[in-house]
């Protein structure tokens, strides 16, 4: 029989893997996405009808089933006779209930809807085609909240019996059956042309309801689990006595947390299909919401593979230590956790900085061929936000291990703050074609404020967070990534002299391969020399795991 902490170590081996490849699966997806549909507005168009019912469902029901609903059903399980599935089934009934009136009534306020999310030049006549293909996608898309909904309770629900990886593995099947609308989009229509004119009606319910049933699909799958995890569900309606009401006080920070998180979505995506729209009304290129979501994803890979599992794992020693008021130990921790993070995500932030443009040019395929100088420069943008959001997170979980969500919420009013002020500053100072640029480098801007708070605040409620151990670090790791831009940007100014023509994606590619490899070796030479232990470590666990 296995060890509890061997069964935790394979669980969470399982549930890396399946972050890891579903990050690939959804990163090959919105490769897909730009491959056939562009970056200009019409993608915009698509992405932002795609994007919404994810936003709203965290609005709406996001933060009530992550941060009010799973604590109950943990409790319940341990203190209800009946391992608390009657409290299960009320607690799916009535989140099914509350998705099901919440989509009716988002897909009646369409309209609204559609002035809230995009700019106001959608609403001119010159852009009638364009308006009627997304009013027509977020009709199709929308019923994606109650799917979202449904996944998640579902999956929290699995979680709360100690199965993780169905609800890790699931969206996977979702980036496979949305990748298959979109081969099917181009087999049947072709890839976009200028990407400017708006959907046909075949067009958009092809892209809208293969969409909406990656989402069905993904949550679908988690079903025949729940008996596998011995719950069988009934409906139940009697609510009363349910007792959330607790919970719920304790939440409505985090909530707050959400709220601010959603109003600064919906402000950067009109200003990202401004971007889009100025363009097409002047006959310019213009960049937008679709080619911001791209940088996004990539920024966010490395973060969801690394920062995020080691914070995860952090969690459960940093409440225990809290809990005991050891806050020299919090700080050992936290800034243990900080250091092996970066030591992964700070070469990878410079990586990105120095062949962004490169990798743009492999990523521009397809009807995206002539975007690659847009891609590009957004992608290296967003390389600021991804060491600060890397910190930031971590610091996060010292509040939260001191049973604090208050100070979350006002870190992120100011981060979405400065977000909104420094996009609509810098956005409207650049060309259309930047402003998927400018909405990159606003978000890095903001978490780098956020950053310098979270630490300060920290550090004054549990002592230095940022020791004497972590600078040292942070000297020598700074002189690693330093030489490693170095070696890419000397790799890259030798690509022509060796026959590599910078034109084309394949040639990108090999570009991005040359630069990678040579930062790669000068980065592990550096670290090596300079006894950065975080890395050796980090090496020799996943090697004994």
């Amino acid at each position: 029989m296995s060890e509890p902490s061997d069964d935790l170590a394979r669980a969470s081996a399982w549930m890396a893997l399946g972050t890891i490849v579903s990050r690939l699966t959804g990163f090959a997806r919105m490769l897909l996405l730009v491959w056939a549909i562009g970056t200009s507005l019409d993608a915009d168009l698509f992405d932002s009808a795609n994007s919404l019912p994810n936003a709203m469902y965290i609005l709406v029901a996001g933060g009530i089933f992550n941060v009010v609903l799973v604590p109950q059903l943990v409790r319940s399980m341990r203190q209800d006779e009946d391992g608390g599935d009657a409290y299960a089934q009320r607690i799916i009934t009535l989140g099914l209930v509350v998705l099901m009136a919440a989509t009716v009534l988002l897909l009646i306020a369409v309209p609204a809807l559609l002035r809230l999310v995009f700019d106001g030049l959608l609403f001119t006549d010159q852009f009638t085609d364009q308006r009627e293909s997304a009013t027509l996608l977020m009709y199709l898309c929308l019923p994606q909240v109650f799917f979202y909904g449904a996944f998640v309770l579902v999956g929290q629900v699995l979680n709360a019996r100690r199965r993780f990886g169905p609800m890790m593995w699931a969206p996977i099947v979702n980036n496979v059956v949305a990748a298959a609308a979109l081969i099917a989009y181009v087999v049947a229509f072709g890839r976009g042309g200028s990407g400017s004119d708006g959907f046909t009606t075949r067009e958009a319910l092809l892209l809208g309801l293969g969409s909406t049933a990656g989402i069905v699909v993904q949550a679908a799958v988690l079903v025949p689990y729940l008996r596998l995890a011995g719950f069988r569900y009934r409906p139940r309606f009697d609510f009363r006595g349910v007792g959330l009401g607790h919970t719920l006080r304790l939440g409505t920070w985090t909530l707050g947390f959400i709220v601010v998180n959603q109003v600064a979505f919906v402000v950067v995506n009109r200003l990202g299909t401004g971007g889009n729209l100025e363009g097409a009304a002047s006959g310019v290129q213009g960049s937008g919401s679709a080619v911001y979501s791209l940088g996004f994803l990539v920024s966010q890979v490395p973060h969801g593979v690394v920062t995020v599992s080691l914070a995860t794992a952090l969690m459960p020693t940093l409440a225990a230590l809290a809990h005991a008021g050891r806050y020299d130990g919090m700080r050992a921790e936290i800034g243990r956790t900080l250091r092996i993070a970066l030591v992964i995500i700070a070469p990878v932030a410079v990586a990105v900085a120095c062949l962004g443009s490169e990798v743009g040019g492999a990523i521009a395929v397809g009807a995206a061929s002539g975007d690659a100088d847009i891609i590009g420069s957004t992608v290296a943008a967003f390389s600021l936000a991804m060491l600060a959001f890397c910190v930031h997170f971590v610091m996060l979980r010292g509040f939260y291990a001191d049973e604090d969500t208050r100070t979350p919420f006002l870190l992120q009013v100011v981060i979405a703050s400065v977000n909104v002020v420094a996009a609509v500053v810098l956005t409207q100072a650049v060309s259309p074609a930047r402003v998927s640029t400018a909405l990159a480098l606003s978000y890095g801007i903001a978490y780098v404020v956020g950053t310098a708070l979270s630490v300060t605040l920290l550090s004054r409620r549990i002592g230095r967070v940022l020791d004497a151990e972590t600078v040292r670090f942070a000297v020598r790791l700074t002189v690693a990534c330093v030489l490693s831009a170095a070696a890419m940007l000397g790799a890259v100014a030798l690509a022509g002299p060796l026959g590599i023509d910078g034109d084309g994606a394949g040639a990108a590619l090999l570009v991005v391969g040359l630069g990678g490899a040579a930062g790669a070796v000068v980065y592990l030479g550096a670290t090596r020399l300079m006894r950065v232990q975080e890395l050796q470590y980090l090496f020799d666990t996943v090697v004994r795991r």
